[in-house]
């Protein structure tokens, strides 16, 4: 939850949308483990009188609960603070892999949030669940965990923002749940033989929500169900997709504060000029304002598409009057072949290999185009801020892709609704054919390519929309009936 803890896009949704709630005239209370990075964030936290002992184990660990506000808001976070647990260098692995106890450490976080929700008074509707490392909440809720009075009339909502990542354990962590072993089974906690926290959430949530709506209908079919499409098929109309909202507040090329040159839709071939000279300058990139320049802001992972991007680029940056501006880290191997192109094409291709968010900035703004082929895409958040910044995105037709990028059909041109340049099969003759298409609009035709820069950047990806799809879901779900479990 931004600004407190971040991995990755679940940490802008966690701090922002919360705060589209509270716009919308939802009361939000938001409950996090006090993880270190959380205790150094600079934001201003106190005690509360609450202190507790929850039993995992066979044992009884204490905790006590903290609270802050996120910014520019009404909505408490409490926070669940048990050093032993949470006070570590990372959220949920350091450098020798993912922390051995995390089942532990998450269980016993759930735990302490129903019993906090108890000792706070909280009068809830909805309790709203991201990830696996909250997708024992609904189980105890479903199962009565505690036997509070609440529980018979809250309503759970699980959010999923990458299957992949599941909170799998081994079977004899089952009793650090405190759940009977009867819920074990194929259709509740268990897969193949281990305890599945993400499995676990999906069959006990009143509803289930996704971030995107081709994400939530990829994920009933085998080939992006990780292993548990039937799970998620079996949920029918209670899977849902909601595309994530931007933060415009910190992604709008007006306002702006890493940008040499701020713009907006009204000036953007100024602006964004300015911003393009001076990264090519930044960056030791050839200062040319005719040649394309290509961005590329990721994590250097298979799921991001470098099995195509790394063909690509060995042919392009020799053969191709073409740009490229590359900022991320990942794979070793993805980064041992970046800096060797890097080295063989210096005046082309341009490589920082760390993470950034002032030159993530940067690059949005001052790119022609960015690219973002990922073999699957749950949401993606970069295409969203490209599209603000008038970069045209070149991208996958996958989950969120799909959703939020009109691709530059004859269709899509005729009607001036196109915002971007889409491939359907995942090869790299689709990716290569993608490119080719966006540069040569670039190159040969400028009305058309100003067309889709100022479509895009038109475009309201903002969390008031989204928020608005979630106040409906949860009013959906605090009126439907459901069977318990």
């Amino acid at each position: 939850m931004i600004p407190l803890a971040k991995t990755g896009g679940l940490g802008d949704v966690c701090g922002s949308l919360p705060v589209a709630l509270e716009q919308c005239g939802c009361r939000c209370s938001a409950f996090l483990p006090a993880y270190r990075s959380v205790m150094r964030s600079g934001l201003r936290i106190e005690p509360t009188p609450h202190t507790f002992t929850i039993p995992i184990g066979g044992r009884h660990v204490a905790c006590r609960i903290l609270h802050t506000q996120l910014p520019n808001s009404s909505v408490d976070v409490y926070l669940i603070d048990q050093p032993q647990y949470y006070d570590r260098d990372g959220l949920y692995h350091d450098r020798h892999g993912e922390y051995r106890d995390n089942c532990e450490r998450f269980s016993f976080f759930c735990r302490a949030v129903i019993q906090a929700i108890e000792q706070l008074n909280l009068d809830v509707d909805i309790i709203h669940c991201h990830d696996w490392q909250a997708g024992l909440v609904p189980a105890y809720v479903e199962t009565k965990l505690g036997g509070f009075r609440w529980m018979d009339r809250v309503r759970s909502v699980m959010t999923i923002h990458n299957l992949a990542y599941q909170g799998r354990f081994w079977h004899v962590d089952m009793p650090l749940t405190g759940l009977d072993w009867q819920y074990f089974n194929f259709h509740q906690m268990e897969f193949h033989g281990e305890l599945n926290l993400m499995k676990t959430g999906i069959a006990f949530a009143n509803t289930v929500t996704t971030v995107s709506p081709t994400y939530a209908r990829e994920i009933t079919l085998p080939e992006f169900g990780c292993g548990l499409e039937a799970s998620l098929k079996a949920r029918g109309d209670q899977l849902v997709g909601i595309v994530n909202g931007v933060d415009y507040a910190q992604w709008n090329p007006k306002t702006d504060q890493h940008l040499p040159a701020n713009y907006s839709v009204d000036d953007w071939q100024v602006g964004k000029a300015q911003c393009k000279h001076a990264l090519q300058q930044e960056l030791g990139l050839e200062v040319d304002p005719a040649l394309p320049l290509i961005g590329i802001v990721s994590r250097l992972a298979d799921q991001k598409g470098w099995d195509l991007i790394i063909p690509l680029l060995e042919h392009w940056v020799t053969s191709r009057d073409v740009q490229w501006a590359i900022l991320g880290t990942g794979a070793p191997h993805y980064e041992a072949q970046l800096r060797q192109l890097a080295q063989q094409a210096p005046h082309r291709l341009a490589l920082r290999l760390e993470f950034s968010e002032q030159a993530a900035h940067r690059i949005e703004a001052a790119c022609d185009m960015f690219l973002m082929p990922s073999r699957y895409e749950p949401c993606g958040l970069n295409q969203l801020y490209s599209l603000k910044y008038g970069s045209v995105p070149v991208v996958h037709t996958t989950g969120g892709l799909a959703d939020t990028v009109r691709d530059a059909s004859p269709a899509n041109l005729l009607n001036k609704s196109a915002t971007g340049f889409r491939f359907d099969d995942y090869s790299l003759v689709g990716l290569e054919r993608a490119v080719n298409k966006a540069v040569d609009s670039y190159l040969h035709n400028q009305p058309q390519w100003a067309q889709i820069v100022e479509t895009g950047m038109r475009d309201d990806w903002s969390w008031e929309q989204s928020a608005k799809r979630y106040m409906e879901i949860f009013d959906r779900t605090l009126h439907r009936e459901y069977s318990s479990g």
